[in-house]
């Protein structure tokens, strides 16, 4: 380990003087910058030499509980059946169809074929032309999150020589199949226009039918259903706008459905000639309308707004909208007549996760969705929603002999300090004695509405067999109790999400379920803010703390307008040039609050290419905090230089990483 210089760097706001002594990390591909990250990639390697074998035995136990071999359940879109599968020993999946249900398999893409020879690869998108002939895909070779489309002609088999840079990873077809939108990236990732690409002409030929110059918004693009309209969303952290276009006309321009007005958010599907939109125009939970297409101004309300429930999507069919919402903390899912009749549908385990799956055929009485639980692996139901019939089309095989009658999966409640009431949920082994004795891992984020999911994690198995207790906590900055609940925690009231967090701590303690000499955290992105907050406001309570690219130089960053997503983040934490919320931010921003006083354990883990967080400010924190920490605590930095924010690409070597994750869990915890 070395101790790197510092320099007398200041940055003068407001009036206040924001001692930067590590600015010149910023530097990027600079000799020192490099020296330096590197001698902490060495020394972190040197500190945890002693767990190889161990992290060794972890990436062997989660890869061991992977079916190597696998195949998705498929999708039948007119003709034809699609899926993914994987084969032993590979890291990426292959994409496959059959046509008419025969045993005759066409292989439309093998992205391991693609990856090869990269050592970052990430396939963002893949979209079918609607006569089942071309492939238009995006790929990214490095992390910097600037995807390249390209379009392969299924019929001969070969590349097309359409080539875009630059772009994001959403894309759409119009009917002609010649024909699609995608979106173009500034010099700060953000997704600012749209352009429509015709097959077989250059780049610099396509048109941009949408500019968005407001440095707030980002550009989306969806595609209704049934193949008739295209729709473009550009939204801010507060307000949306949102534009129809025909699927059938090449020329098509853009329609405004409902302007733009600031705080109002609105998301916009639709089935035939009838647009239905998700508003909070009424109230912050959002309520559903619809209108006619050719009168898209006149909106009628079909659900109205409720205090206890928030809207959050809709899958449109002919007689019926399947509404998916969240009632006290979990996930609801309504089917919603249109003749005026609706029920609820029901799930088995006390929390849950749902997602809707493609359901790519308008005419049909099937919603497929994907669930999961802390103890129920993957698995794709089929909904019939006349019947009420449940079928398993697939559920995810977890090699080695997991049991989910072995596990308690919980719903508790801590109270925060004002008094609320946060969900935590808490699963474990059932021999774990509630002692105060067990070791915890309890993880968190809190921010942009981001609910936590109760997902099912069959690597987590490896700290619940070594007797953890494993938690998720839900608090404000999240959607996980409804929009309020994010409200309560951004801006003036960020503060929630750091006293929640600790609430639940202190909940798990109290409890029994472990004690603070047993409590690992973790956190990632913003949640890494929240991992720097809590460190410094209650470094007794955690005894380990993981931080992956966490963003917790926050002033600085937040200063820089030319960074990528400054200026959209103002509406997320506030705008550091009004003086309020400067101090309020400068009042919790983990860099800048860093004390003398005794800290816990702390891996952080930063992406040389990550361009959503900047490798500089986890290698920024860390100088700052061995310098002040009074204690013996072990503070490692570990940058990847072949990833960005999302780290390793690779289903395998994203285990490697967990495994060095976990092992430093272990290493640091009494069952070491």
């Amino acid at each position: 380990m070395t101790t790197p210089r510092k320099s007398d760097h200041v940055n003068i706001v407001h009036g206040y003087a924001l001692q930067d002594p590590y600015h010149w990390m910023r530097e990027k591909d600079t000799d020192e910058v490099l020296s330096f990250l590197n001698e902490e990639n060495t020394y972190m390697k040197s500190v945890l030499s002693d767990t190889e074998s161990l992290q060794e035995e972890l990436y062997a136990e989660m890869r061991g509980r992977i079916k190597e071999a696998d195949m998705s359940a498929s999708d039948l879109i007119d003709d034809y059946s699609y899926y993914s599968r994987t084969e032993e020993g590979k890291q990426y999946r292959i994409y496959c169809r059959k046509k008419n249900n025969t045993s005759t398999e066409e292989i439309i893409l093998d992205a391991n074929a693609l990856a090869d020879g990269h050592p970052y690869f990430v396939l963002g998108t893949l979209r079918i032309s609607p006569n089942h002939r071309f492939l238009a895909y995006t790929v990214d070779l490095n992390g910097s999150e600037h995807f390249t489309v390209h379009v392969k002609d299924l019929q001969s088999g070969n590349l097309l020589e359409d080539t875009l840079q630059e772009a994001d990873t959403s894309i759409e077809w119009h009917a002609d199949s010649q024909t699609f939108l995608y979106m173009l990236l500034d010099e700060t990732r953000r997704p600012y226009k749209i352009a429509r690409h015709i097959l077989g002409t250059s780049q610099s030929q396509d048109a941009i039918i949408l500019h968005e110059p407001d440095e707030a918004f980002f550009l989306g693009i969806d595609k209704s259903r049934d193949g008739k309209y295209l729709f473009i969303e550009s939204a801010s952290k507060t307000t949306s706008e949102a534009w129809i276009v025909s699927a059938h006309d090449a020329n098509a321009q853009c329609m405004s459905i409902a302007g733009r007005e600031h705080g109002h958010e609105y998301h916009v599907n639709s089935h035939a000639d009838t647009l239905y939109i998700l508003s909070n125009r009424n109230g912050v939970n959002f309520s559903l309308f619809k209108a006619d297409i050719s009168t898209p101004e006149d909106w009628t309300e079909l659900i109205a707004h409720r205090t206890d429930t928030k809207l959050e999507w809709i899958v449109t069919y002919d007689a019926h909208l399947i509404i998916g919402g969240r009632y006290n903390g979990l996930e609801q899912v309504q089917v919603f007549g249109l003749n005026g009749e609706s029920h609820l549908m029901s799930f088995p385990d006390p929390v849950y996760d749902i997602t809707p799956g493609k359901n790519p055929m308008n005419a049909s009485t099937l919603f497929r969705f994907h669930y999961s639980s802390p103890i129920c692996p993957p698995t794709v139901y089929d909904y019939d929603f006349i019947t009420k019939e449940l079928t398993i089309i697939k559920r995810d095989e977890i090699p080695g002999g997991f049991n989910p009658a072995d596990y308690i999966v919980e719903r508790h409640f801590a109270k925060a300090e004002d008094g609320a009431l946060i969900p935590l949920s808490i699963l474990r082994k059932k021999d774990i004695m509630l002692d105060g004795k067990a070791p915890a891992f309890m993880v968190g984020y809190g921010s942009y509405g981001y609910a936590m999911p109760t997902t099912f994690s069959s690597s987590l198995i490896s700290l619940l067999n070594r007797g953890f207790v494993c938690a998720r906590a839900h608090i404000r900055g999240g959607s996980d109790m409804g929009e309020q609940w994010y409200l309560d925690g951004k801006l003036q009231k960020k503060k929630n999400t750091f006293t929640d967090f600790i609430a639940c701590a202190e909940y798990l303690i109290e409890k029994g379920f472990t004690s603070k000499e047993q409590l690992a955290v973790q956190g990632g992105s913003a949640g890494g803010l929240l991992m720097g907050a809590i460190a410094n406001m209650r470094p007794d309570l955690f005894h380990t703390i993981i931080a992956s690219v966490p963003f917790v130089d926050l002033m600085n960053t937040m200063l820089d307008a030319s960074l990528p997503l400054t200026v959209a983040e103002y509406e997320e934490w506030g705008n550091p040039n009004v003086r309020e919320d400067f101090e309020y931010m400068l009042s919790y921003s983990p860099y800048d609050n860093i004390a003398h006083q005794d800290y816990p354990n702390i891996l952080a883990i930063a992406g040389y290419h990550d361009q959503r967080v900047s490798y500089w400010e986890p290698s920024k924190w860390i100088a700052r905090l061995r310098d002040h920490n009074t204690g013996n605590s072990t503070i490692l930095l570990y940058t990847k230089f072949t990833a960005g924010h999302f780290g390793a690409s690779g289903r395998f070597d994203y285990l490697k990483e967990l495994a060095l994750e976990y092992a430093f869990i272990l290493k640091y915890s009494e069952l070491s």
